[in-house]
């Protein structure tokens, strides 16, 4: 198994070239197809954790989602965690864990800080 995770998208463009740029510097990540199998809400937890970010930071509000589940600036961060465990179109991506820390792939060279 890789040292290397990505969550990815294999129709997002953004995933894509994050996932070609770890390939270019000798990084065979293990793929996760997050929407596939998506992270239960301690995954996310963790996740989150090791990305530093709080659960807003994560999510994608352009997501129609979003919007159906009524989700805003007063959703408490539990209610967007279990919203994206439900959900995963609203987790952003990609997301390269190594260890205990990870990157999200935007701008896909976020994902250099992990290889050294």
């Amino acid at each position: 198994m890789s040292e290397f995770q990505i969550y990815h998208n294999p129709r997002c463009s953004k995933s894509r070239n994050t996932l070609a740029l770890l390939q270019e510097h000798g990084v065979e990540p293990e793929v996760v197809l997050y929407l596939e199998t998506p992270p239960d809400a301690a995954g996310l937890r963790d996740l989150l954790a090791k990305l530093g970010k709080q659960p807003a930071e994560l999510l994608r509000k352009g997501e129609a989602e979003y919007k159906e589940l009524g989700l805003g600036a007063s959703s408490s961060d539990d209610e967007l965690v279990a919203a994206m465990a439900s959900h995963p179109k609203l987790i952003e991506r990609p997301i390269v864990v190594r260890g205990e820390r990870a990157v999200l792939g935007r701008p896909p060279e976020n994902v250099l800080a992990l290889l050294d």
